[in-house]
């Protein structure tokens, strides 16, 4: 049997289809494309974000200052300005007192800075990362910035070797540098090197400058409470330093104590006794006068670089400031400038007042150059030149004394003319015929005047000349009642031969310039000059008493032997009263910067009454020594006294009298 033929089947062309998986297998191709973009784009980051920190840290490595410079001190000279008694009151530059390690302090003074400052110092590795955590909650919970986390091993980082601006490239110096310094310093290292550098106030570096300049010892000599002080001023130096705010540093320091306690560097039992112990102790050695010493400071490193030559190494500064008189001056000088009556206008006031104090053998023992240093740092008392007015009128009576004048010769007061020029008399008042005591008592123009010209000005220039008036004197007719003009460290230096029975020292502030080692640098010569024989003083203390007990000075009367002078310029722009007693001298300014007159300003008004409460205020400071001419002088002749009266005339009303000397116009001073 035949095959079968098979018949082929030819199928049509269908269109081709994509090959599908099954439901569950397949992925949608835009969901499996964004994962890897993803993916792809936190890699690119986190690689370049690595690449990016590993080469900043880099920079920041390698551009971090050099570790030396954290054990070396480099600053400019200090000069640290001692008082009389050898106290501590003022420094220029970076006072810093010796270098210190963790060994040589007491104990409690590292604990007390580790327990306010860095409690975990001994356990992190120089950022304490469970302290920032602790600072974020609370600055979060609070809802401001309330606590930091700096260790005080950044600290040391930020305040010592990096700049103090506020920005991320800082910080993150600083974080490196910390760990540096963790990586290259043992801890008490770290610690020896932040108290030797770190700021306490007051001009202190270090704790040892600290110790000195708050309480007048070592650092290796502090006590507990001395160290708890210290500890607390780190958070505000300028506020908290002990000197300044005694409150605020007791406050402060009882915290340090209670963290000291809670960290069992003082026994828990103990704590309450301790703090009661302590806190009746005195808080800090406190600062002995007010900003306003800083006129005497300033004008005596002056004094101390000139001797040097300037200022080369450190230096101590012995000087001759007495805090005691210091605080009373500046405390008469408040109160005068204070004293203004209800009545009188500000504008019709004194707004400045100065005043200083010299004993007889030249050493300033207290200035205030103004009403606040703060405000003003313009001296007063040093450089301001000012009229004179009457108390040049010493200098033409010792003139007459030296030429044989007695203190009870008789001078005319009337009404005198030389050229175009008169001086006027006080009130237009004029007394006839007066002795030379009752002239200079009463601060009478025209007698000064006819005595001037009768011995010659000249002479009455001489005198002031020796007595240390250095100022331009030139010798026309107004001279004699002040014309020229003086400085009142000057004319107080002057009176001070009255005082000590005419031998004269140049007013001096600094008494021996030392280093820090001890040795002597310079020691200015303080030998005194006879410039005036003691008969003239006697006689011319016994005119100027009179000045105190009756005459225009009288308000600065007080209760043991003094003379002065009282002294006003034209238009009443400046008063004086300089006065002395047998121990010091005391000279005090009243008036204007701008050289304006006060109306009804005289020296025996407020300048005296200043110069009283200061004497009063200081007498138990001072001998009761009498006055030589005071009391002993014995009068050449005596008048009596109701015959003398009836001898006055109150208005002279007579001609002018005869023209003596022909001179230019000039105006008077009173």
């Amino acid at each position: 049997m035949a095959p079968t033929k098979t018949k082929r089947v030819v199928r049509k062309p269908t269109k081709d289809k994509k090959r599908t998986t099954p439901k569950d297998k397949q992925k949608p191709p835009e969901k499996r494309a964004w994962y890897k973009s993803l993916l792809r784009a936190v890699a690119l980051i986190v690689i370049w974000a690595t690449i990016f920190c590993t080469a900043t840290a880099a920079y920041f490595y390698v551009t971090l200052p050099p570790l030396d410079q954290a054990t070396q001190l480099k600053r400019g000279p200090t000069a640290t300005l001692l008082d009389r008694d050898g106290a501590f009151f003022a420094s220029y530059g970076e006072l810093r007192g010796d270098m210190v390690t963790v060994a040589d302090l007491p104990s409690h003074l590292p604990h007390a800075i580790v327990a306010i400052e860095d409690r975990r110092f001994y356990e992190h590795i120089g950022i304490d990362f469970r302290g920032i955590a602790r600072a974020i909650v609370v600055n979060i919970t609070k809802g401001s910035f309330r606590q930091g986390a700096s260790t005080i091993t950044q600290q040391l980082a930020r305040n010592l070797l990096l700049t103090h601006e506020r920005s991320l490239g800082r910080k993150a110096r600083e974080a490196l540098l910390a760990l540096e310094l963790e990586r290259r310093f043992k801890k008490d290292e770290i610690l020896s090197i932040y108290l030797n550098r770190v700021y306490f106030g007051g001009g202190a570096y270090g704790v040892d400058a600290a110790a000195r300049r708050f309480f007048g010892k070592s650092a290796t000599k502090l006590n507990l409470w001395e160290s708890a002080l210290l500890a607390g001023s780190l958070k505000a130096p300028s506020r908290l330093a002990p000197d300044r705010n005694p409150e605020g540093a007791a406050a402060r320091a009882r915290l340090v104590i209670k963290a000291m306690t809670d960290l069992g560097y003082i026994p828990k039992i103990a704590e309450n006794q301790t703090l009661a112990l302590l806190a009746s102790a005195a808080t800090a050695k406190q600062s002995p006068v007010s900003g306003n010493t800083r006129y005497f400071s300033d004008w005596a490193l002056d004094q101390a670089e000139g001797f040097l030559g300037g200022l080369s190494r450190d230096v101590l500064v012995e000087t001759t400031l007495d805090p005691r008189l210091q605080r009373l001056a500046e405390q008469a000088i408040s109160n005068g400038l204070n004293s203004k009556p209800k009545n009188v206008s500000s504008s019709n006031w004194p707004s400045q007042a100065a005043l200083i104090a010299i004993t007889r053998d030249g050493a300033v023992r207290a200035m205030v150059g103004g009403r606040n240093y703060s405000e003003s740092q313009f001296n007063r008392a040093v450089q301001a030149e000012r009229q004179m007015g009457s108390i040049f009128k010493p200098f033409v009576y010792i003139a007459a004394i030296e030429a044989g004048m007695e203190p009870d010769d008789y001078v005319l007061d009337a009404p005198i003319q030389i050229g175009n020029w008169q001086p006027r008399a006080y009130n237009n008042k004029y007394y006839g015929k007066v002795t030379l005591r009752e002239a200079i008592a009463r601060s009478l123009n025209a007698p000064a005047v006819r005595i001037a010209e009768q011995i010659g000005r000249e002479k009455a220039i001489t005198v002031a000349r020796r007595l240390g008036i250095g100022s331009t004197l030139m010798p026309t007719p107004s001279v004699t009642l002040g014309a020229g003009t003086t400085s009142l460290l000057e004319i107080t230096g002057a009176f001070t031969a009255l005082a000590s029975g005419g031998k004269f020292v140049p007013p001096y502030g600094v008494k021996e310039i030392r280093s820090r080692s001890g040795i002597s640098l310079f020691t200015p010569s303080t030998e005194p000059t006879q410039v005036m024989q003691p008969e003239v003083v006697q006689r011319i203390n016994n005119m100027m008493s009179a000045v105190v007990s009756w005459g225009s000075g009288k308000a600065a009367k007080i209760d043991r032997d003094a003379a002065g002078k009282t002294g006003t310029s034209q238009r009443n722009r400046d008063a004086w009263f300089i006065g002395y007693t047998s121990d010091i001298a005391v000279g005090v300014w009243v008036g204007h910067d701008a050289d304006r007159p006060v109306p009804g300003l005289t020296g025996g008004g407020l300048p005296a009454r200043i110069w009283q409460e200061f004497m009063m205020n200081s007498r138990s400071l001072f001998s009761r020594k009498s006055l030589p001419g005071v009391s002993g002088y014995v009068a050449r002749s005596e008048e009596n006294i109701a015959e003398r009266a009836l001898s006055r005339i109150s208005t002279w009303v007579t001609p002018k009298s005869k023209v003596i000397y022909e001179y230019p116009n000039e105006k008077s001073s009173n």
